[in-house]
């Protein structure tokens, strides 16, 4: 989600797993995981008691091993009817814009300070939430914003799609030796640029692809898109068998540029670069062994339906019409609020039951015992190994990792992916996974929890789980290949 100008008071995560919410909504989730643990429980008891009857009843060993056949034989058919409806990520590619498009702080700043419609406190706001943002000098701007005064036509915005998206996409294809035309589903999320034909349409035409492929546009779903598009592409290849699906995340730049002097809309200036994602998931059992993560558990949270968090980031003309998003100072704490749901419903599905346990019994305490104690926040980290935090800004990723009780190694991803590349919305995501895989962390067996934030406000989960060794060629080959060696840098962290 997009940061505001100034960070306040504590807004994230410190009562992380009591969040005040409808009962429905988290009894329902929380009733259901108890169900499978309770179910999960009461299967062994049985196991348990039929052997030990067997035992009591001194029958022969052959009904011990009639019975031990039976449960394999049970076990093996849960296991194989379980893995159908599963999602596997085959592979994904991350935009390495040219370095022609590169925009230092110097650059952005005397480019800014020739645009007629910017004043002095215009520029002194906008250098102030540059050098605070945690991005480096590296992060790049679509050409449109390298002009004096930056092209913002519709036309400009045409062309930057076509650089953000096309390359992603012959690269994805390259990787998995896949043709346009084996593709089944296709959806492409950008959140302030809609044309007609849509960008579905747009690559569609380009590729060549089928007539039958079924193709969606996701508009005006913010930094969340990303995580969302994988949603609906589960919900989608769940139905469709047999199918490779295409999710293609980015934003358009250009047409989101704000020439006013209004400063919660001159935010978005300085914080999101170009970045685009494309990623190939299937449900095609033939791919699962060269397939690097299985969908383990998406989650989606959304509070749109409260105005106040509905209008805490919205698109919106300024006093002289001219267009802009406007991010109001509360947005840390809507961004709390609908965290703090997610979570706590994530944890309720993943977490061990000790964890689970342990915080219980501290709601318990509290409620009845002691008011004044604190609410134990379980360890994520017991479940999880690698973490894709929001890159919206340095402020906003230490204050997650402060709530979740996650160290510098489980932020290095989304601050290093900031300060290289800058906030690339929706896409960003792609390449904090790409920057873990750079440095070779991501093992056989591993769960990686990607967290998206965006406008609405809503919150996604998505947790993947390595099916396969990474080897060191495919890591390096995404757009950390030139720079991940300088990684990380200790001074982003100050």
């Amino acid at each position: 989600m997009e940061p505001p100008s100034k960070q306040s008071h504590d807004p994230l995560l410190l009562n992380t797993i009591e969040p005040d919410i409808p009962s429905t909504l988290l009894s329902n989730k929380q009733l259901h995981s108890a169900f499978l643990e309770l179910q999960r429980l009461l299967v062994l008891v049985l196991v348990a008691s039929i052997e030990a009857l067997l035992i009591l009843q001194n029958k022969e060993p052959i009904f011990h091993f009639i019975y031990l056949f039976c449960l394999i034989i049970f076990f093996i058919l849960n296991h194989c009817f379980s893995n159908s409806g599963q999602v596997f990520l085959v592979d994904f590619s991350c935009l390495k814009p040219p370095s022609s498009c590169r925009v230092p702080f110097s650059t952005f700043l005397g480019n800014a300070s020739k645009i007629e419609s910017f004043d002095a406190q215009s520029l002194a706001f906008m250098a102030k939430v540059l050098t605070s943002s945690g991005q480096g000098q590296e992060t790049y701007l679509p050409p449109a914003l390298h002009h004096i005064p930056p092209k913002s036509h519709h036309q400009e915005s045409i062309k930057e799609v076509h650089m953000v998206l096309f390359p992603i996409m012959d690269d994805l294809l390259a990787k998995t030796k896949h043709s346009p035309q084996d593709i089944d589903i296709l959806i492409v999320n950008c959140s302030g640029f809609c044309p007609s034909p849509s960008l579905c349409s747009i690559l569609i035409n380009k590729y060549s692809m089928r007539s039958d492929i079924k193709s969606y546009n996701l508009s005006g779903m913010g930094c969340s898109a990303s995580a969302l598009a994988i949603d609906l592409a589960q919900n989608l290849l769940q139905v469709h068998n047999n199918s490779y699906a295409i999710v293609l995340s980015t934003e358009i730049l250009s047409t989101g540029w704000y020439a006013g002097q209004e400063q919660p809309k001159l935010i978005l200036n300085c914080l999101f670069r170009m970045g685009s994602a494309a990623i190939l998931l299937t449900n095609k059992k033939q791919d699962i062994k060269s397939s690097k993560y299985q969908l383990f558990r998406t989650l989606r949270t959304q509070k749109a339906f409260e105005d106040r968090a509905y209008l805490s980031t919205i698109r919106e003309e300024d006093s002289n019409g001219k267009l802009g998003v406007t991010i109001k100072r509360d947005i840390l704490e809507v961004a709390g609020e609908i965290l703090r749901w997610n979570v706590t419903v994530l944890g309720s599905s993943i977490l061990p039951f000790s964890e689970k346990f342990r915080h219980g019994v501290s709601r318990i305490r509290k409620r009845f015992i002691d008011k004044s104690a604190e609410i134990y926040v379980p360890n994520f980290k017991s479940a999880i190994e690698h973490f894709c935090l929001p890159t919206s800004g340095r402020q906003l990723v230490k204050e997650l990792a402060k709530g979740l009780k996650l160290g510098d190694g489980e932020m290095e991803a989304a601050l290093m992916t900031l300060h290289r590349f800058g906030n690339q919305s929706s896409s960003s995501l792609w390449y904090e996974l790409a920057y873990l895989e750079a440095k070779q962390r991501v093992k056989k067996g591993d769960k990686v929890w990607q967290l998206g934030m965006g406008t609405g406000p809503k919150c996604a989960s998505l947790v993947w789980k390595c099916i396969r060794p990474i080897d060191d060629d495919e890591a390096m080959k995404g757009p950390w290949s030139d720079s991940i060696y300088r990684y990380p840098i200790v001074a982003v962290d100050q």
